[in-house]
């Protein structure tokens, strides 16, 4: 099956800044579920991804990467934000908490580009991403695991 065949995966583009903000948060909540299958769900078939030094195309790779990703970045927290849009075209800013099966804390701080096609998939991302080892008295996102209550403070709000 590829993306033509699939339902549209709302909102869609041509995105306004309270689309594009609700897309930013649907998939931060789909990461923070941590389930592969989810979160690969949202992009094309085909998608392409810049992922630190990888490069995955298509949902079985990006399966695949998110399957190791999640089994070495344990108790992982995610918060992303807009911070840029076009018709197409999200930029975004996030930052995430998880620890090794050592017990060493990371903050790992980034940026993605997001492209989208006409049914709202996520033909294209390209990310940047840089860890910063932290003690656990510096966490600063302590929600449940699983989606991040809607009062709990975004990246500006925590000065990050």
């Amino acid at each position: 099956m590829n993306t033509l065949d699939e339902a549209p995966r709302p909102p869609l583009p041509p995105f306004n800044h309270a689309t594009a903000v609700q897309k930013v948060r649907l998939a931060e909540d789909a990461w923070n579920s941590r389930d592969p299958q989810r979160v690969a769900q949202a992009y094309t078939v085909d998608s392409r991804w810049r992922n630190r030094s990888e490069f995955p195309q298509g949902r079985e790779q990006i399966t695949q990467l998110l399957q190791r990703k999640w089994a070495r970045e344990l108790d992982y927290r995610l918060i992303k934000e807009i911070w840029a849009f076009s018709s197409h075209r999200i930029a975004v800013r996030f930052a995430y908490e998880w620890h090794d099966d050592a017990g060493h804390w990371f903050r790992s701080y980034g940026n993605e580009n997001w492209e989208f096609d006409a049914k709202g998939y996520m033909a294209v991302r390209h990310a940047s991403i840089n860890d910063l080892p932290i003690r656990a008295d510096q966490r600063l996102f302590h929600w449940p695991q699983g989606r991040r209550p809607d009062d709990h403070p975004g990246l500006s709000e925590l000065g990050l």
